[in-house]
């Protein structure tokens, strides 16, 4: 989820140089607040079994 939101931070905010950081801060700020705002959440489209399968390489299987 986390690298899902990073993306779209980058693709709608951070596609261009930022001259400072006060400035990066700045944007990230109210980027992040209207995020908040507006309740973006993240729409799963499989199920988390799927997931494992798919990513096994990436997400080991946890032990139990």
């Amino acid at each position: 989820m986390v690298e899902s939101e990073l993306s779209v931070l980058v693709r709608q905010c951070l596609q261009r140089r930022i001259p400072d950081l006060e400035t990066l801060e700045t944007e990230v700020s109210i980027w992040e607040s209207d995020r908040n705002q507006n309740k973006v959440c993240v729409d799963w489209r499989f199920r988390t079994e799927d997931a494992r399968v798919k990513l096994s390489k990436i997400y080991p299987t946890p032990q139990n």
